[in-house]
């Protein structure tokens, strides 16, 4: 959706468990810099909550309390997650229809094999087990509509970060100034 009446846009990057959502979202902060608010849903329910994810659940609300209080005060904003259908579907529908800015929704797809692979190297990944990965893991669960661009596994950060820069408009193109600039020391 697009339309001229807000300059703020709205990311949602999803995916299954280690497709690299996050490092997508904090290479986009890294390289836009201020002025870009990361919505979480790990850090919302996990963390925030402590919340299982249920339909339903506490944190679809302030998820979607979150986005839109970012948006509203001039933040371009990017929400990652995994996110299932079932569960954010209704959610992340309503926030697509409401912002009045442009939206940018991608799928990162990354076999089952390879989020094995990747999970290895996680922080959490003593605590999460292949029988949780396999439970959790569904393949192309996209929203309805054709609304996300699907970015394989084989995609490199830089080079995605780079797409939803420049398929965002937060940099013309190409976004290759960017990539030199050093990444910013938060400021007190």
């Amino acid at each position: 959706m697009t339309t001229p009446s807000s300059p703020t846009r709205l990311i949602v990057l999803r995916g299954n468990s280690a497709s690299g959502k996050s490092s997508v979202a904090t290479g986009l902060r890294e390289r836009y810099g201020r002025g870009i608010a990361l919505v979480r849903q790990d850090t919302l329910r996990r963390e925030v909550l402590r919340e299982r994810d249920i339909p339903g659940g506490a944190n679809i609300g302030l998820i979607d309390l979150t986005v839109r209080h970012a948006l509203a005060h001039g933040f371009h904003t990017v929400l990652e997650g995994i996110l299932h259908v079932d569960h954010y579907g209704e959610m992340l529908a309503g926030l697509l229809a409401g912002h009045p800015g442009r939206t940018h929704c991608y799928y990162l797809d990354v076999p089952f094999e390879e989020t094995l692979a990747r999970h290895a190297t996680k922080p959490i990944a003593d605590e999460v087990t292949e029988q949780q990965l396999r439970e959790w893991y569904r393949p192309l669960n996209l929203l309805p509509g054709g609304v996300e661009a699907v970015i394989p596994a084989t995609s490199p950060l830089d080079g995605t970060v780079d797409r939803v820069l420049h398929e965002s408009g937060l940099c013309a193109s190409p976004c290759a100034h960017l990539g030199s600039v050093p990444a910013r020391t938060p400021a007190p």
